[in-house]
């Protein structure tokens, strides 16, 4: 232990930071991340000046968030259910042709969620413009700027908020023991029926 007013020593030897008698470095560093982020911006910058006017992204669908803590946000998921696609009269190979992200191991668990997929499906086919392969090359439209960032993104909703006047019957209920009543309710559906069938039986 150190003497007097002192630091208390705290040295990490254990690390190998340079090539010694104790073997060579261990410690990765990584200084070249500002240089990186910057060189894959303009690779993905030259790629989508290259290929406009076609998206560099694909279109994706909306899906919720998962767990209970983030399921109430909405995000774009990895691809489209073949049933969203069926939906909106699109085959799946032709999808992926036409820029539209296809995920066979999805499944549609609400109708809500099918239904805005598919609008969104074709809502992207009013506006999806195709050039042919082949023959003479057609002249580009006026607004074929290249695009970086996603296609079709999500619009935040905001949620309408409603305000009510307190009254005395709101103040003087007893909001937790009808909670409690609620819970035991649902606690004890399996246990009530069960001893009702259990009397009917004996009668």
């Amino acid at each position: 232990m150190v003497k007097h007013n002192n630091q208390v020593p705290n040295a990490h030897f254990h690390k190998k930071w340079a090539t010694s008698s104790r073997g060579p470095l261990k410690v990765r560093t990584w200084f070249s991340q500002p240089a990186q982020k910057k060189a894959r911006r303009l690779k993905r910058a030259a790629k989508a000046a290259a290929i406009a006017p076609r998206p560099l992204a694909r279109l994706r669908p909306a899906v919720q968030c998962q767990t209970a803590r983030y399921a109430s946000k909405t995000r774009l998921g990895r691809g489209f259910t073949l049933e969203e696609l069926k939906g909106a009269g699109i085959a799946p190979a032709l999808a992926k042709t036409i820029g539209i992200s296809v995920d066979y191991r999805r499944k549609n668990k609400s109708e809500e969620s099918l239904v805005n997929n598919v609008d969104r499906l074709k809502l992207y086919k009013e506006k999806l413009v195709l050039f042919p392969r082949k023959g003479t090359k057609p002249a580009l439209p006026e607004h074929s700027a290249p695009t970086t960032g996603p296609l079709m993104p999500l619009e935040k909703k905001v949620e309408e908020v409603e305000f009510v006047d307190l009254t005395e019957e709101l103040t003087s209920a007893p909001a937790y023991a009808k909670l409690r009543q609620v819970r035991n309710d649902k606690k004890l559906v399996g246990i009530r029926k069960k001893i009702e069938e259990a009397k009917k039986a004996d009668k």
